[in-house]
């Protein structure tokens, strides 16, 4: 890695995901039926947070769940040569079928990772409706996928790398942009 520049800081981050919760809230015309399930790892992170905002504002708690996509990708056979994956676990204690589930992740790229947590979901039951909320889009999309909600669009090269730090796992929020 060369040049490192910060484009979001702890106070950023908190705004913008205030702003996500406000419009998760407003598209769904409440919480009723909603859930949120964030992708390991720090896509848990964030629906917690989110859930957090959700429950000052509207004043009740939504549904939160994580599910771990490891078996899910589609890279499993080139990234795990000889060794067996590192699982995490899904834990969603609640029934998705029905529910408006929203799949949350740290960075949106090519979304493949994306892909495999609507698989994972689906595999669980039939939801009404998946949408989607990211800190981060940085574009090169692979996949046909679009985020419902974004804190940060930050148009980027391949050559970029986008680093989403946040406090239960990195002692600091801060997203930063790099390049190798």
């Amino acid at each position: 890695m060369e040049k490192k520049t910060v484009i979001l800081d702890d106070q950023a981050i908190r705004r913008a995901l205030t702003r996500i919760a406000h419009e998760i809230i407003e598209r769904n015309k409440g919480i009723e039926d909603c859930m949120l399930v964030g992708i390991k790892t720090r896509g848990i992170y964030i629906a917690e947070r989110l859930a957090e905002r959700i429950e000052k504002i509207e004043g009740s708690s939504i549904s939160v769940g994580e599910v771990d996509i490891t078996l899910y990708r589609d890279d499993l056979s080139t990234k795990t040569e000889d060794k067996d994956p590192l699982l995490k676990g899904t834990k969603i204690k609640d029934e998705v079928t029905d529910k408006k589930v929203i799949l949350v992740d740290d960075v949106l790229y090519t979304g493949r990772t994306v892909r495999a947590g609507m698989d994972a979901i689906m595999d669980l039951g039939r939801p009404s409706q998946i949408q989607l909320a990211v800190l981060i889009d940085r574009g090169h999309r692979e996949l046909p996928i679009r985020p419902d909600y974004v804190g940060k669009n930050v148009p980027t090269s391949r050559d970029e790398v986008v680093t989403v730090s946040l406090n239960e796992v990195d002692d600091m929020d801060q997203v930063s942009i790099s390049t190798k």
